[in-house]
């Protein structure tokens, strides 16, 4: 392949239980009213999940990597930081502006199809089933990412709260 990572297509990555096992912090959302600024602080001690560490570096061999995650804006450090600990490909990650509350499938297939105007995309990984299908119905090539099981509260926040 040539050196030109400009012309080749992209593969894009969930964050959230799709390279990033969030457990340990899924007590946050359990409390009245929400923690999230909690939640969110507590991404850098999120571990790596091995089955979606591996499948970024498959694709690595052939694509682009690009990171869509529906984690605000404000955490962008933290997340950097985060991808480069775990030696992952560096890539464009793109993140939900901090006031934007839409559904994760909203606003991740936005970015996706922004990115295919100039862009093969390849493959999307994440773990969020509408994300996944509404991806499909647009055409995309979709993995599930379901080697971790998301919480009833972290499911509700990305398609009602609108918040990772």
């Amino acid at each position: 392949m040539s050196d030109d990572r400009s012309r080749a297509p992209l593969a894009v990555f969930d964050l959230d239980n799709t390279l990033a096992d969030t457990a340990h912090r899924q007590t946050f959302l359990e409390r009245r009213p929400k923690d999230w600024d909690g939640f969110f602080s507590a991404a850098p001690q999120d571990p790596p999940i091995p089955e979606g560490i591996a499948l970024v570096e498959e694709h690595a061999r052939a694509c682009e990597i690009v990171y869509l995650t529906g984690r605000p804006e404000r955490c962008r450090r933290d997340t950097l930081d985060w991808l480069a600990a775990q030696g992952l490909p560096e890539g464009p990650v793109y993140m939900r502006g901090d006031a934007d509350r839409r559904p994760a499938r909203f606003t991740k297939l936005a970015v996706l199809r922004r990115l295919a105007r100039t862009r093969e995309i390849r493959v999307l990984v994440d773990d969020d089933e509408l994300v996944c299908a509404d991806a499909r119905r647009a055409g995309f090539t979709v993995v599930r990412a379901d080697w971790v099981t998301r919480s009833a509260q972290l499911r509700a926040a990305q398609e009602r709260e609108g918040r990772t």
